[in-house]
């Protein structure tokens, strides 16, 4: 018996084979890009929080004090300027408050004349003399306008820096940020810098603060009304004037 080949069956099949064969190939190539070991990103966190994060640090806050080589003394705003600053270092000042004050400079004399006031505002305040010091110093570069400068440490929370971009944002064979579908370096870092901004305290990032003590005067209401079996809710003898209707009576 003779046996006979089919010419159309073998071509289909080895085309299959190929096909079986390029599709084992490209699974393979994934599986080796994820599980490459020297991946760039692994020592990236994906968090923003860990990659940029907020960080309790002692920072000196600055105020300064624009006097003109003409007048001395301090406009009603610098004044306010003054004394805010000084209530914010009894409040949180860690260290001495320094005050530097220009020297042969054209607005040397009036800068003097304006210290004079600076100091009889923070002794005002509460202030002692002890914890203010002074310090001489001259620009560097003369077109510099010399200022009247107040600053002192303070515990704070600080994040970033921001703006880095290591990566372009945009699709490329380089960029393995886009083809792994990653935050980008930079996400995130603005929204942490101005949360470090708005915090008073920064120990709140860190640790909750204590209870206040009850209002016992308050609280022996209360419980005197629970033991009576009365309605321990508060009322108020102007609250219907808030409400826009009676629907619901």
């Amino acid at each position: 018996m003779t046996n006979h080949t089919h010419p159309v069956t073998s071509p289909r099949r080895w085309r299959a084979a190929l096909l079986l064969i390029g599709v084992s190939m490209s699974l393979g190539g994934c599986l080796t890009h994820t599980r490459d070991p020297d991946n760039a990103l692994a020592s990236i966190p994906t968090d923003y929080r860990q990659r940029h994060p907020i960080v309790i640090e002692e920072a000196n806050r600055t105020v300064e004090v624009f006097v003109g080589s003409g007048r001395g003394g301090l406009t009603a705003t610098q004044r306010a300027d003054v004394i805010s600053l000084g209530q914010a270092w009894l409040r949180e000042g860690t260290g001495t408050l320094l005050i530097d004050l220009p020297k042969d400079t054209p607005n040397a004399r009036a800068a003097s004349e304006s210290y004079r006031e600076i100091r009889s505002l923070l002794s005002a305040i509460g202030i002692p003399a002890r914890a203010v010091s002074v310090r001489d110093y001259t620009p560097r570069d003369p077109r510099q306008f010399a200022t009247v400068r107040l600053s002192y440490p303070r515990i704070a929370a600080e994040a970033g820096p921001c703006g880095l971009w290591p990566d372009d944002l945009g699709p490329s064979i380089k960029n393995k940020v886009y083809v792994e579908n990653k935050p980008y370096h930079n996400f995130g870092c603005s929204t942490q810098r101005n949360l470090a901004a708005m915090v008073e305290n920064p120990s709140d990032l860190v640790q909750p603060r204590p209870e206040t003590p009850p209002y016992t005067a308050r609280r022996s209401i209360a419980f005197e009304k629970y033991r009576k079996g009365n309605p321990t809710a508060t009322n108020y003898s102007d609250s219907d004037k808030a409400k826009l209707s009676d629907l619901g009576k």
